[in-house]
């Protein structure tokens, strides 16, 4: 089947977390047998920012500029795909291509929303009730979401979805995997960008953490926290980290905190893709709390959860390496037992090669 996705990034990270979810997943599909194109704007100076210095083997990327070459692109979507389906998030003309796709729903293409943040996409349309994403819910084939569990399914539904869906993120074994020979110079590593409703979260679970564990060294990578002057001295900032390089990160810290955002905490299984990606390298992994988490990895077991910032602190002095290394190894068995790109991807393919009637 050939399937069309508009998204934001796909051969760039640079404020694009999604990015290694759709690599991941889209790379699987192609695997399966599908013919993937790509189509994503030169915006936010991803294109300057590229991790990716070719396009990837398994998708056709296009990049567009203006909005007569979106529309150009999205009437060849239509004319060669099965599948058109576009992603939450694009950041530039998100209104106008979804409700592009919406109104072609009802002819031979198949229709979806793949919704890489539908936490904060359904608590957008439930504060407007004039965002225009309303009207197109219920007229695609199918919502996919990456995160949300039964509530998001829900909710998705109770906005007139005919099918919902959730894809979880996942582990590419090839991409992530334990690193070798990387001396242990940290002990608890963060990476995520700054963004304003998780903000408060990484105060209290890292930087909070920190202040409690003078004695301890802890790294942080991602974007915007160089605005930050208040930094404990114990906090070494990287600033960005391409995905080449998260191995290696991962590996140079005993443990690894996953801090999620205020909409995905209080949804639930929501999973943040670093979850995975540091399960695949084996890190001993650190997580808020949040509903679900049990699905994925057993607490205690294969990851170890945090309420508050003394719970880290405690967690940070009491796992020794030993610890770390048993409970990082125990995570990347789960992960590669359960959590694989190729499985979330065969999910998917079921759907697609088997879809629901049209919606007219």
């Amino acid at each position: 089947m050939h399937l069309t996705f508009f998204g934001s990034s796909l051969v760039s990270c640079y404020w694009n977390g999604a990015a290694t979810y759709y690599r991941g997943l889209i790379r699987a599909l192609h695997a399966l047998g599908h013919q993937v194109t790509f189509c994503e704007p030169d915006a936010y100076d991803r294109q300057k920012n590229r991790d990716l210095a070719e396009d990837p083997h398994y998708a056709r990327v296009i990049v567009y500029t203006t909005e007569a070459e979106r529309d150009a692109l999205m009437e060849q979507a239509f004319a060669e795909s099965d599948w058109v389906i576009k992603c939450s998030g694009v950041g530039v003309w998100d209104t106008e291509l979804e409700e592009a796709v919406a109104a072609r729903a009802g002819g031979s293409v198949m229709t979806a929303f793949l919704d890489v943040d539908a936490p904060a996409t359904l608590g957008r349309i439930a504060a407007d009730e004039n965002d225009p994403a309303r009207a197109c819910i219920p007229r695609y084939d199918h919502i996919f979401t990456y995160g949300g569990g039964p509530p998001v399914v829900a909710e998705y539904e109770r906005w007139g979805a005919r099918v919902c869906t959730p894809i979880y993120n996942a582990l590419d074994p090839d991409e992530h995997r334990p690193v070798k020979g990387v001396p242990i110079e940290y002990d608890l590593l963060f990476m995520g960008n700054r963004l304003p409703d998780r903000e408060a979260r990484v105060e209290e679970f890292f930087f909070r953490a920190a202040r409690l564990c003078p004695e301890h060294r802890f790294l942080l990578g991602g974007e915007g926290w160089g605005w930050k002057s208040d930094m404990p001295a114990n906090v070494t900032s990287l600033g960005h980290v391409p995905t080449a390089r998260h191995n290696a990160v991962n590996a140079s810290a005993r443990l690894v905190l996953n801090i999620h955002r205020d909409s995905m905490v209080q949804n639930g299984w929501s999973p943040a893709t670093r979850m995975f990606e540091a399960a695949g390298a084996a890190s001993c992994q650190v997580t808020d709390e949040w509903m679900g988490i049990e699905d994925f990895f057993a607490p205690g077991e294969e990851i170890l959860v945090a309420a508050k910032a003394e719970d880290v602190a405690r967690i940070v002095r009491e796992t020794g390496d030993e610890d770390a290394r048993r409970i990082g190894q125990a995570g990347r068995r789960r992960a590669l037992a359960d959590h694989t790109y190729t499985q979330r991807a065969r999910q998917m393919d079921a759907i697609l090669r088997a879809p629901v009637e049209s919606a007219v």
